[in-house]
């Protein structure tokens, strides 16, 4: 994968902006990292903020040509290649909450936002991704690299490091054997895996015990009475006396 990377002192979005440069047929590899986003977003609309050049802030254009069911791959590409980086750079041991959340310890290191965009030069998928690395929200659960490790990172060695491990897992995307390698690093990763755990999905919320995840990654979670798939969804890992 060529990687074209542009750096921005301020955007809304690190998503909106790259988006719109995919609707307008930007090539796949382009990269924007930004150095404070004003209108950052996170899953289920939520709002993300860092104070300027805290976080590794940035959204890579995909243009790959794998199946739409396959989608929530990339996004795991992403994910397990920002793990990766961090421990390259600051020996850090990262966790992954499903379905694509990075953690140190119980705590939120990590998040990213995937959005599909159509446009007549090809389907893409813009992932967006932010990394917490010298500070993070006081008011939530959440951590950064430099408080972790002590380690003070900068955002574009960051971003290196996490594209040149995505050109190998992007490789992997291409074959059938690669997606399942994927899936399997994933599977190793998650901490969810086995936890007794709450979905909130678009028709209610079930709670269950998470057993897997199949080779598109989507959340089996099974409980006394029934077994779900989730392709998406809010998770939260419960003590067994949050299900009373």
């Amino acid at each position: 994968m060529k990687w074209t990377v542009e750096h921005l002192e301020e955007v809304d979005s690190t998503n909106t902006f790259l988006a719109l440069r995919a609707r307008n047929g930007a090539p796949s590899g382009l990269v924007v990292y930004a150095d404070f986003q004003t209108a950052g977003r996170g899953r289920l609309d939520r709002t993300f903020e860092a104070p300027p050049g805290s976080a590794l802030l940035c959204s890579l254009l995909l243009r790959l040509d794998v199946a739409p069911s396959d989608l929530q791959l990339v996004v795991i590409a992403v994910a397990l290649s920002a793990k990766a980086a961090l421990g390259r750079l600051a020996g850090l041991d990262v966790g992954m909450k499903w379905p694509n959340d990075l953690l140190a310890g119980e705590k939120k290191l990590a998040g990213l936002l995937a959005e599909y965009v159509v446009d007549p030069n090809g389907d893409a998928v813009v992932v967006g991704i932010g990394i917490n690395l010298t500070s993070f929200p006081p008011d939530f659960n959440a951590t950064s690299v430099a408080h972790e490790t002590g380690v003070a990172l900068h955002a574009h060695e960051v971003l290196e490091a996490l594209l040149d491990e995505l050109s190998t897992r992007c490789e992997l995307l291409a074959t059938d054997e690669g997606r399942e390698q994927l899936r399997g690093e994933y599977a190793a990763s998650l901490v969810t895996l086995g936890q007794l755990v709450r979905v909130s999905a678009h028709d209610g919320d079930f709670v269950g015990t998470a057993e897997g995840v199949d080779a598109t990654g989507r959340l089996t979670v099974t409980s006394p009475t029934a077994s779900r798939q989730f392709a998406s969804g809010d998770v939260i890992h419960l003590r067994k006396e949050q299900t009373s």
